[in-house]
């Protein structure tokens, strides 16, 4: 899915909905495949792997 919206850690969910790490904020790679449920309004929270700001994307 090209150009979809990232949203940052700590950042604010637009939807509910099901959200997966799409890179970490500092660069570095990352291997978590990990998804999580968001409500509308929920805070994105740090990479479930390496606890460090991500970008996320939804994933469904």
């Amino acid at each position: 899915m090209a150009n979809q919206k990232q949203y940052k850690t700590g950042e604010k969910a637009p939807e509910t909905g099901k959200y997966k790490v799409d890179k970490l904020v500092n660069g570095n790679n990352h291997n978590d495949n990990t998804e999580i449920d968001l409500n509308e309004g929920d805070q994105f929270p740090p990479s479930p792997s390496e606890n460090e700001a991500a970008y996320w994307v939804k994933s469904s």
